[in-house]
């Protein structure tokens, strides 16, 4: 039983809560294994469609929890052995097989936005609080964050908002790409879109695609693009979900694709994998 997040499944949308509401849901050591914990099963159940990350209460997620002052950071460990809380969990669904969306419903800051960079549609509330604090912690970007959010935002602009710490208008953050949506009720949209995902589309379809774009970003030319979608589609082409797909068309009738993600080959494992 989770203490630190919440979740509930309903018609393949798995919504997950953070759930420390009396804290802003501020980021601990137990929410980080809690969410481990989650995207591992989430990932591995054929009936999960999509994922819905939001808060509880009136904030996402306000940061790492200071309650500890001073010691929030410090380690017993090793320099080389030691691996942030947030790193953990950011490769942990940058190598998930199913669309995420993150529903900013309030303040989300330091981890509290990190957190959301790998994954794949990102909704905040209007006028939120946001922001990458952690130069005015005497810290730095952490959750791979150093790796993510300059191929989403480009170079200048990542720096800009790190080397300051600023809060982040979000209207601002929309027009820069950070987020695809600046609206009243981020869970609602989240709901409508995750909704259109899991009625219109292929299990299959989905993963391959987010392998190919998150594993496209490292390559230097689009030789590798084009033999990843050459295998796939050589796979796809003697499955059932092109069939169906193809056959629900002629017919002028909704899907109803047979195969779940886990049917589908890696065809990007090679590239993907940690060197």
């Amino acid at each position: 039983m989770y203490k630190t997040i919440k979740s509930e499944l309903d018609h393949g949308i798995a919504t997950l809560f953070l759930n420390r509401p009396d804290k802003m849901n501020a980021y601990t050591h137990q929410m980080n294994e809690e969410l481990l914990d989650f995207y591992k099963k989430a990932d591995d159940d054929d009936n999960v469609r999509v994922i819905i990350v939001t808060g509880e209460g009136r904030a996402f997620c306000a940061g790492m929890d200071l309650s500890e002052g001073g010691s929030t950071f410090d380690s017993d460990g090793t320099i080389d052995d030691y691996r942030d809380l947030g790193g953990q969990v950011s490769l942990q669904v940058y190598n998930m097989k199913k669309p995420i969306i993150a529903a900013i419903n309030g303040p989300a800051v330091g981890i509290g936005m990190t957190m959301t960079l790998p994954m794949d549609i990102r909704i905040v509330k209007k006028e939120a609080k946001i922001g990458f604090v952690f130069g005015r912690r005497g810290i730095g970007p952490e959750a791979a964050s150093g790796w993510f959010l300059p191929r989403i935002v480009g170079v200048g602009k990542a720096l800009e908002w790190t080397y300051t710490g600023r809060y982040i208008p979000t209207s601002e953050a929309k027009e820069c790409g950070l987020v695809q949506y600046e609206v009243d009720n981020p869970l609602a949209k989240a709901y409508e879109l995750a909704r259109e995902i899991v009625d219109n589309t292929a299990a299959t379809s989905n993963r391959f695609t987010r392998q190919l774009i998150w594993g496209m970003l490292g390559e230097n030319h689009p030789y590798a693009s084009h033999l990843a979608e050459s295998k796939f589609l050589y796979w796809a082409g003697k499955n059932a979900d092109a069939e169906e797909g193809i056959q629900s068309f002629l017919e002028k009738r909704p899907p109803k694709f047979p195969l779940t993600s886990n049917d589908l080959p890696d065809f990007l494992k090679e590239r993907n994998e940690v060197k």
